[in-house]
């Protein structure tokens, strides 16, 4: 049997989640059922373990309900990616949570396309639902 040394621990795991992130401003909706989509082509942060770059697209697709994400700060929040260390699959879900927090929309489904790395590319997707609403398909 092949031993397996464990190189990632849990403090590569848990890197960045917990980083304090600029807040993400919002404009009051004047408008009801439709979706927005944003789209970061420049997304970039470190790996934990590596320190080297990661490059990728984050898409933002939502609903609206009493607030939009203003553009500006959401530009200047995604930009203190750029020197965290963070796992992609984290830093989807924490932008997840932000935009939750912030917007309180309807719905929303922030998806991140990584760059190939090693030959292996990486696609993450975070839903959130008001607890009124039912899933998507």
């Amino acid at each position: 049997m092949l031993s397996v040394k464990r190189r990632y621990t849990d403090k590569h795991a848990k890197a960045g989640v917990k980083e304090k992130l600029p807040d993400i401003e919002c404009w009051v909706n004047q408008f009801k059922n439709y979706e927005i989509t944003i789209v970061i082509p420049e997304f970039t942060s470190i790996c934990p373990k590596t320190g080297l770059p990661d490059f990728g697209t984050i898409i933002v697709k939502y609903m609206p309900l009493k607030h939009c994400l203003e553009l500006k700060s959401l530009k200047l929040y995604i930009g203190e990616y750029r020197n965290l260390g963070i796992f992609h699959e984290n830093a989807v879900n924490c932008i997840l949570q932000d935009v939750v927090k912030a917007a309180k929309p309807e719905w929303v489904n922030v998806s991140g396309e990584f760059n190939f790395r090693g030959g292996i590319k990486t696609i993450v997707e975070a839903k959130y639902y008001r607890k009124s609403q039912k899933k998507r398909k």
